[in-house]
């Protein structure tokens, strides 16, 4: 279980990693990503540009506490709240028929859809199995190779989950 809690760990940390920089790469990239959040129209302009600003600050939040092995069940949480609201989201746009691109890593042009829910599900489960994993591993000592095997899984999960949208284009077109 200690290895498959180390997978969940560095998985939402480096999804969560490159959605910040994606989206703070630069100020137009920043911009486009309240933009976007704005376009859904879930909420008032100026609130919807503030609950961006908060999105970014929580991502933050959740790879900082899932990289200290003593903060890492709260980094779990933060990363499954933050799921949440984002998954929550998104399908409130969907009902709505909002359609605004994914600026969830950055400069992606593909409008939110369904691909979008299922892969923050996704996540949403590796944050539970990492949290659970993380209770039943306790203080268990780790071996290197099977750091090294855990974390080379959370890189290829990771790249899968950052280039989706990529994948989908070259497999639906």
């Amino acid at each position: 279980m200690l290895y498959l809690m180390i997978t969940c760990r560095a998985l939402l940390a480096a999804v969560f990693a490159v959605a910040i920089a994606g989206k703070v790469r630069g100020r137009s990239a920043y911009d486009e990503y309240v933009s976007s959040i704005v376009v859904l129209g879930i909420l008032p302009r100026t609130v919807s540009a503030m609950a961006a600003h908060a999105l970014v600050a929580a991502e933050a939040a959740a790879v900082v506490l899932l990289a200290l092995p003593w903060t890492a069940p709260l980094g779990f949480a933060a990363a499954v709240g933050t799921l949440a609201v984002l998954t929550g989201g998104i399908l409130a746009a969907l009902r709505r028929g909002r359609q605004a691109p994914c600026r969830c890593f950055g400069a992606s042009v593909t409008p939110l859809g369904r691909p979008h829910v299922i892969r923050n599900l996704v996540l949403l489960t590796a944050g539970g199995i990492g949290l659970a994993a993380w209770a039943v591993a306790g203080a268990s000592p780790a071996h290197p190779a099977g750091v090294a095997l855990a974390l080379v899984a959370a890189a290829v999960g990771a790249l899968l989950v950052v280039r989706l949208d990529d994948l989908l284009e070259l497999f639906t077109a």
